[in-house]
């Protein structure tokens, strides 16, 4: 009577040791995430900071079409420019995303036409916090506004 070893049916000899790594599919959402994962929050970042610079830029306009308003009410250039930049102070004040400052606000009358010049320094604003992770346009952000004097 002899001996025999006698094994499951569910038992197989492996070959090598990463034979279980290569056929699972247990990680591949981890590996894909891995490789996709980076731009895509590099894209997201994009899409913030260009979203920010044109939410700033558009209120921008909007404070130098508001200062050149207020600046119809002058009787002379220098009271003119006077409550133009008490105007865009004000409007600046109103807007809590922003919290950068006024760098030159230039008053200017051609005949009939007076133009307000305003430009703003957004460096200190969030929307250009990933300026090292990806090229952001510049932080100083101009605009003009040119409104008739003395009706039509």
């Amino acid at each position: 009577m002899g001996f025999a070893l006698r094994l499951s049916s569910g038992f197989r000899a492996r070959r090598s040791a990463a034979e279980p790594f290569v056929r699972s599919r247990a990680g591949g959402a981890a590996v894909e995430f891995a490789i996709i994962g980076p731009m895509l929050l590099l894209i997201l970042s994009g899409i913030f900071s260009y979203g920010g610079y044109f939410l700033t830029a558009h209120t921008i306009q909007q404070i130098t079409n508001d200062a050149a308003r207020a600046a119809l009410a002058g009787l002379d250039d220098n009271e003119r420019a006077s409550l133009a930049r008490e105007a865009a102070q004000a409007g600046l004040r109103g807007q809590e995303f922003m919290r950068g400052e006024l760098i030159r606000l230039d008053v200017a009358r051609e005949g009939a036409a007076l133009s307000v010049a305003l430009t703003y320094d957004a460096s200190d604003d969030m929307y250009w916090a990933f300026q090292s992770l990806m090229p952001v346009p510049s932080p100083a952000i101009s605009r003009t506004a040119t409104i008739r004097l003395g009706g039509f």
